[in-house]
């Protein structure tokens, strides 16, 4: 029988006890939930979990392995990832390693047996807190008084974003994106290719000057982790070429968009990860199934007055899902259409980026 030899310790002291897996590092992380039946790989190599503690409210996580199809980033840099019952015998024909060997490789810890109902409940009640996983020899007070004295770490775009510019090409391009990279996720670049985009990313401070002598039809702000203030480069970015060409952003990218024009954004009490939450289109009224992952959301006082409209809102708190500036031919939602949870509800956002690069080219 195997032996309890990890433990979960929040910041008030609270712990959970359960058994390793994958690295067996120590690390402090922000502890939050995410409510996928599916997808555990695109979640642990999603660059937005980077430096968080990943619960998996589906109870039973590992049971079809690890693809090299699936991944949503090269290079996973999950905080840790906490489950309820782990399955180290995958049954899938398309598997090449299993999830503990990808999290071992990229020196994440895993830990399962944890009782992830009362672990979310937690978090839901209470907010999202820091915590660290340790092993189960290790003394509480010293636990928290390790959390207490790491730092939150504010540079995680800047660990997760592209080194130099690289490019994804297309058959019979019609369209050339430049895309920043924040901690984009491939299936984004895959969904613009689809569109008949040739698509140049890179990395998340290069200057407006490099931008505009690419000569780009369209910019596409990226997805990533952290608190949207920390990304000023982007910000800048934003105020220097909008107007310019048309832009589209999705989750941090539609933070940056907001505050760029002068909204404001807040951190949420445990924030939205998981891939059912419904969102409502304002110009249409349809309601879209949609795929989420953030801690913080654009606050709604805040847009009026910046020239920004909303587009869309979300049916469970009602926050702001998306925004546009029709004139700018700039636009952003917070969720991910490229997730396809719906699975085709916001394929037409994209197509929405091919017609505002289309208008712009005819005006030129």
């Amino acid at each position: 029988m195997k032996t309890m030899n990890r433990k979960i310790v929040l910041e008030d002291g609270t712990e959970y006890a359960g058994f390793g897996f994958g690295s067996s590092c120590d690390r402090v992380c922000e502890i939050v939930f995410n409510t996928s039946m599916v997808g555990y790989q695109e979640i642990v190599s999603d660059p937005s979990y980077t430096d968080q503690m990943v619960v998996m409210t589906y109870p039973l996580i590992g049971n079809y392995g690890i693809t090299d199809d699936d991944y949503e980033c090269k290079n996973p840099s999950l905080g840790c990832l906490v489950v309820h019952d782990y399955n180290d015998m995958p049954s899938n024909f398309r598997y090449t390693k299993t999830l503990s060997e990808l999290l071992e490789e990229n020196n994440i810890p895993g830990i399962s047996g944890i009782d992830t109902r009362m672990l979310t409940r937690r978090i839901r009640d209470f907010g999202s807190v820091r915590a660290l996983i340790t092993n189960l020899s290790t003394d509480t007070e010293e636990a928290v008084k390790i959390i207490q004295n790491t730092p939150v770490p504010t540079d995680a775009v800047s660990r997760v974003s592209c080194r130099k510019r690289w490019y994804s090409r297309t058959a019979n391009p019609s369209f050339n994106v430049v895309a920043i990279d924040c901690g984009i996720k491939l299936n984004i670049i895959r969904s613009l290719n689809q569109f008949g985009c040739n698509v140049t990313i890179v990395p998340y401070n290069t200057p407006a000057s490099e931008i505009e002598f690419m000569n780009p039809d369209g910019i596409f702000l990226s997805n990533g982790p952290g608190n949207p203030e920390d990304v000023t480069p982007v910000i800048e970015l934003v105020r220097a070429l909008r107007g310019k060409y048309p832009i589209f952003g999705i989750c941090l990218g539609h933070q940056m968009i907001s505050l760029a024009y002068g909204a404001k954004t807040y951190k949420l009490k445990f924030g939205h990860r998981g891939g059912n939450h419904p969102v409502k289109n304002l110009a249409t009224g349809k309601i879209e199934i949609t795929s989420q992952n953030h801690s913080y959301a654009v606050d709604e006082k805040t847009i009026a007055p910046t020239g920004l409209t909303v587009t869309h809102i979300n049916l469970l708190d009602h926050t702001v899902e998306g925004v546009e500036c029709e004139k700018d031919r700039i636009f952003s939602v917070q969720y991910h259409p490229e997730s396809a949870p719906g699975p085709q509800d916001s394929k037409y956002l994209f197509a929405k980026f091919i017609q505002y690069m289309k208008e712009a080219k005819e005006n030129a």
